[in-house]
C-alpha cells in the first residue's frame, strides 16, 4: 500500500496568505491616491514658529501626500460629487506633522458628536444597502450649519478636474508657537499652481462610466511623465487675543476668515515629485492623523479637531494595527523615535531594546515626556471661550450669512450650475418635508436661492 502524498506547504501557505491579504478599508477617504515631493520654505518663519523645517527660507523637508474622495468605498468613482481629502506628512528633523486638510475650507458640521451620524448618512441605507438622499438631506436640512460647505460641493468644486487641479485647506484653526512661547493662530491654504479646474455635472458623469480612476491616474502619469505638479502654501494668521472679539467664532470649521480680514501670506511651496513604487505599501498603509505634531504648531480649541486628535490614531490602530506608526511610509525616519509604547503585534522595530519602558526614569531624567513638559511650559496661551467638548444644537442667523454670500458671488453658469446640481440630486428624495426643510435654508441664506430651487 502505497503511503499518502506529503503535504504541499507551499500551496497551503500561499493559500492561507491569499486568504488574509485584504484589510479593512478605511471609514472615510477610502479611495486615494498619493505621491512623494518635498516642501521648500520661501519666508522667515522663525518669529511665528519654533518648527524647525520652518524657520528660514531654502529649507526643504520631505512629503508624502494623499488625496482621497470621502464618502464613498474604495471602489468609488474618482469622478463622484463629494469633498476630496488633501493629507501631507512632513517628515521634519523633529519628528512627523500631519496636515490632514480637505479641497475645502470649511466642513458640514461643527460638533464631533455630529460627525458619525453625517458620514452613516453617506453610506448605505442598513436595511436596503443602497444609497439614501433621504437620509442624506434629512441630515443636513437639519443641520443648519451644513450649509456653507453645501454650497462648495453642489457648485462645480464638488467635482474636481483632478488632484492636481484643486487647493487644499487646513480648514482648522491651528497655533503655531514662537521659541518665546508666544502663540499665533492660523489656517493653511495651498493653493494649486496648475490652476483650479472643474468638471461640470454631465463631465463627471461621463467620466464616472469611462474612466472611474481618472483622477488616480491623472496624478500618476504627470508625475511619470515629469510635470511635477505644485501647490504655493499660504498662511492666515491671527493674533491669539483678536480670538475672542472676532465676528465669527475662529474655531468653527463651518466659518472661513474673510481675506480682507486676515489676507494670505505666502510661506512656501509643496512639490510631488515621485510615484509610489507599491501603491499598498505607501498609499493604502499612509496613515495621517492631525494628532502627529512638532514642536511649534499646536492643536486650537476646535471641537471638531478635538475629535479628530483621538478618532484618527484610533482607526489606525484598528486597520493597520498598534504599530502602524513602524510601518516604513509612517517612520519619522529623519527623528529619532523615544516614547515608551512596547511590544504588540507586528512589532518589527527593536522594540528599544534595553531601554526604559516608563517614566519618570533616571536612567534619562530628561526624557521626551520632561522635554514635551518644557515646551508646553514656555506657551503662554490667552485664555479664550471654546474649551473643548460638544457644540450645543442652537439655532444661529450667523449659519446662513457665509453661505449667502459665497451664492452671490458665483456668477452667471457658475450659480446656474449650483442650482442644477442641487436639484438633480434633491428630487430623488422622496419625503417632500425634507425637501421643503432644506429648500427652507437656502431662502435664508438667500431668498432668490430657495426660489429658483423650488421652481426647478
Amino acid at each position: 500500500m502505497s503511503s499518502p502524498p506529503a503535504m504541499d506547504f507551499h500551496l497551503i501557505d500561499k493559500l492561507a496568505h491569499f486568504d488574509h491579504e485584504r484589510i479593512p478599508e478605511r471609514v472615510v477617504h477610502a479611495k486615494g491616491a498619493g505621491a512623494h515631493g518635498y516642501f521648500e520654505v520661501t519666508e522667515d518663519l522663525s518669529h511665528l514658529t519654533s518648527a524647525k523645517f520652518l524657520q528660514k527660507p531654502g529649507i526643504k523637508t520631505p512629503i508624502f501626500a494623499r488625496f482621497s474622495t470621502v464618502g464613498g468605498e474604495k471602489g468609488t468613482s474618482d469622478s463622484l460629487r463629494d469633498p476630496r481629502g488633501f493629507a501631507v506628512k512632513f517628515y521634519t528633523e523633529e519628528g512627523n506633522w500631519d496636515m490632514v486638510g480637505n479641497n475645502t475650507p470649511v466642513f458640514f458640521v461643527r460638533d464631533p458628536l455630529k460627525f458619525p451620524d453625517f458620514i452613516h448618512t453617506q453610506k448605505r441605507n442598513p436595511q436596503t444597502n443602497l444609497k439614501d438622499p433621504d437620509a442624506y438631506w434629512d441630515f443636513l436640512s437639519l443641520s443648519q450649519e451644513s450649509l456653507h460647505q453645501v454650497t462648495i460641493l453642489f457648485s462645480n468644486r464638488g467635482t474636481p478636474y483632478s488632484f492636481r487641479h484643486m487647493d487644499g485647506f487646513s480648514s482648522h484653526t491651528f497655533k503655531l508657537v514662537n521659541a518665546e512661547g508666544v502663540a499665533h493662530l492660523v489656517k493653511w491654504h495651498f493653493k494649486t499652481d496648475q490652476g483650479v479646474k472643474n468638471h461640470t455635472q454631465e463631465e463627471a458623469a461621463e467620466l464616472d462610466s469611462s474612466n472611474p480612476d481618472s483622477n488616480t491616474e491623472d496624478l500618476f502619469d504627470a508625475i511619470h511623465k515629469g510635470e511635477y505638479p505644485s501647490w504655493t502654501v499660504y498662511l492666515q494668521i491671527m493674533k491669539e487675543v483678536d480670538a475672542a472679539t472676532y465676528r465669527w467664532n475662529v474655531f468653527d470649521v463651518t466659518r472661513v476668515w474673510p481675506h480682507s480680514d486676515y489676507p494670505l501670506k505666502k510661506i512656501g511651496k509643496m512639490t510631488l515629485n515621485r510615484n509610489p513604487s507599491n501603491y499598498f505599501a505607501e498609499v493604502e498603509q499612509a496613515a495621517f492623523s492631525p494628532a502627529h505634531l512638532v514642536p511649534g504648531i499646536d492643536v486650537s480649541n476646535d471641537r471638531m479637531l478635538q475629535g479628530r486628535l483621538f478618532s484618527y490614531s484610533d482607526t489606525h490602530r484598528h486597520r493597520l494595527g498598534p504599530n502602524y506608526l513602524q510601518l516604513p511610509i509612517n517612520q519619522p525616519y529623519r527623528a529619532k523615535v523615544s516614547n515608551h509604547q512596547r511590544d504588540g503585534p507586528m512589532t518589527f522595530s527593536q522594540n528599544f531594546g534595553d531601554q526604559p519602558n516608563y517614566e519618570p526614569q533616571s536612567q534619562d531624567p530628561s526624557g521626551p515626556q520632561q522635554q514635551l513638559e518644557d515646551i508646553r511650559a514656555k506657551v503662554s496661551s490667552v485664555k479664550l471661550d471654546g474649551a473643548t467638548g460638544r457644540f450645543p444644537h442652537r439655532k444661529s442667523d450667523d449659519d446662513f450669512i457665509q453661505p449667502g454670500n459665497l451664492y452671490r458671488l458665483l456668477k452667471g453658469k457658475e450659480q446656474d450650475d449650483l442650482v442644477k446640481n442641487i436639484v438633480s440630486h434633491i428630487k430623488k428624495v422622496k419625503n417632500p418635508e425634507i425637501i421643503r426643510r432644506q429648500i427652507g435654508l437656502f431662502s435664508k441664506a438667500d431668498p432668490e436661492w430657495g426660489r429658483r430651487v423650488e421652481e426647478s
